[in-house]
């Protein structure tokens, strides 16, 4: 029979054979008995995770939280079922999920209110494991109201309460909802205090409480920058403790808390402690003697201090040769420190795609705004080819993290003429817009407007591409955003475009396409389809050909928003279109054969706001322009109308440029 236990199957029914044994004990009448088997069982567990998961199958759970919740239980043995359920949790997501089913958090929370504090750290230990486990709902935290303000004041009890009640909140505090409740309930003034505990590891998780309370938080930030902890501000401990000398964990969190109060606009950016201190500590974390996950952290919350501010962007484009440190986010996925175990070399070489995700976030925000930095970026070693590598990853994470960069870069007038030309961006771009998820195709159709503009020579091989039928396709989006880029990108390509391209854009688009547009709820939406539409009316043939063949839906569209009620701007690139159709030799007619119009266009000649008022004249100067054919019958019909008299009124009108346009008009008269 020895043979036998040296199957698989035989060592499993051994296994399971063992495992029955200890589940049996739990169900001895004898208490003591109870007590050594729970104590054995969690000897026995510790560090086995086919022995945890034996257990689970055969229902020790339910049992354990049974004994840990019935009264006539010991306190001692109460204490070992957490601890057993704890070394339980700790095991793979399934054990949590079966933990969870089984309703373990109720029970531990109940188990809080337990006088002995023994018992309550057991109870939070296990409820610190469950709740940093990713399979667990944040939500289950806050469902019983009683919960939070207990928990606040259990901070009080032993270093170990502190220490996983702190983690418990800095991995349940998920949004700006979880950040109220806990800022209502005093996280604030009951965690500051514990900045200064002699334990690291308290130290360490108040720490984390601060920087995922401060997070895009402008309420806590501003809180936080005038809290007092032994007669010193919360920011100058902050700083104290990024020091070169503190362990990087702490130096990390303690710049990303200082990060996050400075980007909710409780520091300035001009402080010192944001300077000199906050990001020097950030580009530290991207050398690459750092560990990976390190370098990734550092290189993202870098990103997120400098992106919306120019001059903390040159300034960290000029720290320790940052832009080729992050050219080594490329190289080198491992620290030098960690070439000798086999291991980490494993895990980096797995997790080598964050790190390129941080190097082009950050590279973006570098990028964002200052042209030098910009063509620093793109002199870098082989940078463009690596973006455009970047585009085709599998991970929708990099791909996005590279089509941010390349439209930061793209922001350049230089680069579009030169970079983004010898690479021929624009290609691995298109590929990209082909079925990508909406928040990639923001910024790719973003990008994809720059590359459109006229002096891209990117425009050609765009167009040759099929993107007017993808650019009208993404005008018909749910997504507000996309509709935007899309007419807008459409915008830039009828800009001085030929007059294939524009009947291309018009057939593909559809007039009735265009006028949902122009009713559009979105405004950008509304002003970037005005824009199309001006730049489709450009140059006279093109204007005469267009109306010959769209006039009257034209016509229409623009009487609607002239009587809409619109803003200052609609109006005037509306009336700024009437003067484009003005300006052609056949298309003049449509507005002298409509009454309607030329009432409107006279309506806004006396309007209060000057920028109408020079639309309005661009109109008339072009209708009455005397080296044109029929200019003298059209004169005629405008005198009628009382138009020479709002002419000479204007004529004498403060505004410079609209009094010379009017008696530039006048002139026309005298001729």
């Amino acid at each position: 029979s020895f043979c036998m236990w040296t199957t698989p199957l035989g060592l499993f029914m051994k296994l399971t054979a063992s495992s029955r044994h200890y589940v049996d004990r739990l169900f001895d009448p004898d208490p003591q008995k109870v007590l050594q088997g729970v104590i054995d069982m969690k000897n026995a567990v510790i560090g086995n995770n086919k022995q945890k998961a034996n257990l689970i199958v055969l229902g020790a759970v339910p049992r354990l939280l049974y004994l840990l919740q019935q009264e006539t239980s010991s306190t001692e043995l109460k204490t070992e079922c957490a601890v057993v359920l704890g070394s339980l949790a700790m095991g793979t997501e399934n054990n949590v999920k079966s933990l969870l089913d089984c309703h373990i958090i109720p029970a531990l929370l109940q188990g809080l209110l337990s006088p002995d504090l023994k018992f309550i750290e057991a109870c939070l230990r296990c409820l610190r494991t469950i709740f940093t486990s990713p399979v667990t709902p944040e939500e289950l935290l806050y469902t019983d109201a009683t919960v939070i303000p207990h928990l606040m004041a259990l901070l009080s009890r032993s270093r170990y309460t502190q220490e996983y009640i702190c983690q418990i909140f800095s991995h349940c505090c998920k949004g700006p909802d979880h950040q109220t409740i806990l800022f209502n309930h005093g996280a604030v003034q009951n965690i500051a205090h514990l900045l200064t505990s002699v334990s690291y590891k308290v130290r360490m998780q108040a720490l984390k409480c601060f920087s995922v309370l401060a997070f895009e938080n402008p309420q806590v930030s501003m809180t936080l920058v005038n809290v007092l902890v032994d007669g010193e501000l919360l920011p100058q401990i902050f700083v104290k403790m990024l020091q070169r000398d503190k362990p990087i964990e702490m130096q990390l969190t303690s710049a990303k808390c200082l990060t996050y109060m400075c980007r909710a606009g409780a520091i300035r950016t001009d402080d010192n402690c944001i300077v000199l201190k906050t990001l020097p500590c950030l580009v530290r974390m991207c050398s690459k003697e750092r560990l990976l996950e390190e370098r990734v952290e550092g290189a993202e919350t870098l990103a997120y201090l400098i992106e919306p501010d120019v001059e903390l962007q040159r300034i960290a484009s000029i720290t320790d040769h940052l832009i080729a440190m992050l050219a080594d986010y490329f190289k080198y996925p491992s620290s030098v420190s960690a070439i000798t175990d086999i291991k980490r070399l494993d895990h980096d070489l797995k997790h080598a795609h964050e790190l390129r995700q941080a190097a082009f976030k950050l590279y973006a925000s570098l990028g964002a705004n200052d042209e030098d930095i910009r063509k620093k970026i793109i002199e870098t070693e082989n940078m463009m080819d690596r973006i455009v590598t970047g585009l085709s990853e599998s991970s929708v994470k990099v791909r996005l993290a590279a089509v941010r960069c390349l439209h930061s870069l793209s922001r350049s007038v230089q680069q579009l003429r030169t970079s983004f030309q010898d690479h021929a961006v624009w290609k691995p771009l298109m590929k990209v817009l082909q079925n990508a998820p909406d928040e990639i195709l923001v910024v790719a159709s973003s990008m994809l407007c720059n590359l459109l503009l006229e002096f891209s020579p990117s425009k050609e091989p765009i167009l040759e591409s099929g993107a007017v039928e993808l650019l009208c396709g993404l005008t018909q989006s749910e997504n507000p955003a996309l509709r935007v880029n899309g007419i807008w990108a459409l915008m830039n390509m009828a800009f001085q475009a030929e007059q294939k391209i524009k009947a291309d854009i018009l057939r593909s688009l559809s007039t009735e396409q265009l006028f949902r547009l122009l009713s559009d709820s979105d405004l950008n939406v509304l002003m970037k389809t005005l824009g199309l539409l001006r730049n489709l009316l450009s140059t006279r043939p093109h204007i005469d050909k267009i109306m010959s063949t769209h006039g009257k839906q034209i016509m229409q569209a623009v009487t609607l928003i002239l009587e809409g009620e619109h803003n200052i701007e609609v109006k005037e690139q509306t009336l700024c279109i009437l003067a484009n159709i003005a300006d052609g030799t056949t298309a003049k007619e449509l507005i002298m054969t409509n009454d309607d119009i030329l009432q409107k266009i006279k309506y806004y000649m006396g309007h209060s706001h000057v920028k109408l008022q020079l639309a309005a004249m661009f109109c008339i100067s072009n209708l009455i322009w005397n080296e044109e054919e029929g200019s003298q019958e059209r004169q005629d019909k405008l005198r009628d109308m009382g138009i020479v008299d709002i002419l000479h009124k204007l004529s004498q009108s403060p505004d410079s440029n609209l009094c010379d346009k009017a008696k530039m008009a006048l002139q026309q008269y005298l001729a």
